[in-house]
């Protein structure tokens, strides 16, 4: 058992169900709550590992991380996809549960996440619902209603589980979908999460979505701080779904591991959820 700030981590022993659990945050400009972030993930007792993307953070993140049980590890290719792929790769857990350190995310919703791995292979978080948007949290009616409608867009045309988010940052995957999927990672940029959850689509994984806290960050968000950054992102998000859906058509989708076309897994998942009598 090890004591770091007045919270404890059992690092030996899996901390669900004999399943090693880690949780890979990226981070440019979080410095003044990365560090409640992590305290707080290791406090719900289900945490093993915290695996730190620096991002050619701001000056003092460093020293911040220090002061945790957090492992640091570092991404010179400026961009919150770049970020987010080498804080995932660099984690350890059969389960592993990716976030950000903004303050927006609640660590407890983890438990959520974690209820559910038992019978799906990815949860995925979601911002949109009224009753968990906090006072001030950047989630007002553009972005809800814009996140909501791409999210729609992808279901349509995926034939997926019910999606009302297209931008949380906040999910979980086994060991096995991350393995199968990484070599398929292209984007750098803002736009990863929508990649990460097609390629989870498309590898024929067990998808499920559900609602999680949103608060208000601290600090500034760099990507969505205005409406036309935001309106920005959303439309090369449209593109990039649009264009993976057309490679599908024509036979060109990523060739994953464990999967043959995309009729075939549309016809698995449907199986699954209505299996014959």
């Amino acid at each position: 058992m090890c004591d770091f700030g007045g919270f404890f981590t059992l690092s030996d022993t899996p901390m669900w169900k004999g399943k090693k659990v880690s949780v890979a945050l990226p981070t440019y400009n979080e410095k003044e709550s990365i560090r409640s972030c992590i305290e707080g993930l290791y406090n719900t007792g289900f945490i093993d590992e915290v695996v730190v993307c620096n991002n050619n953070a701001v000056v003092g993140t460093s020293q911040e991380l220090a002061r945790t049980a957090a492992r640091e590890v570092f991404e010179k290719r400026q961009g919150y996809g770049w970020s987010c792929r080498k804080a995932l790769l660099e984690s350890t857990g059969d389960l592993v549960v990716l976030c950000e350190p903004d303050g927006s995310f609640e660590p407890a919703d983890v438990i959520k996440l974690l209820a559910y791995s038992d019978d799906f292979d990815v949860v995925l978080g979601s911002r949109t619902n009224g009753e968990l948007i906090w006072t001030g949290a950047n989630m007002g009616w553009f972005m809800r209603w814009g996140n909501w409608t791409v999210a729609k867009y992808l279901e349509f045309l995926f034939n997926v589980t019910s999606l009302t988010d297209v931008g949380c940052t906040m999910r979980l995957m086994t060991r096995s979908v991350l393995e199968r999927i990484s070599p398929f990672f292209t984007v750098g940029g803002s736009y990863f999460g929508p990649e990460m959850t097609l390629l989870c689509v498309w590898s024929g994984a067990r998808v499920i979505e559900l609602p999680v806290n949103y608060k208000k960050r601290v600090g500034q968000s760099m990507v969505t701080a205005s409406r036309w950054s935001a309106f920005v992102l959303g439309l090369r998000m449209i593109l990039f779904i649009t264009e993976f859906r057309l490679k599908a058509w024509l036979g060109r989708g990523p060739r994953i591991a464990g999967t043959e076309t995309d009729s075939h897994q549309a016809v698995a998942r449907r199986a699954h959820r209505h299996p014959e009598s």
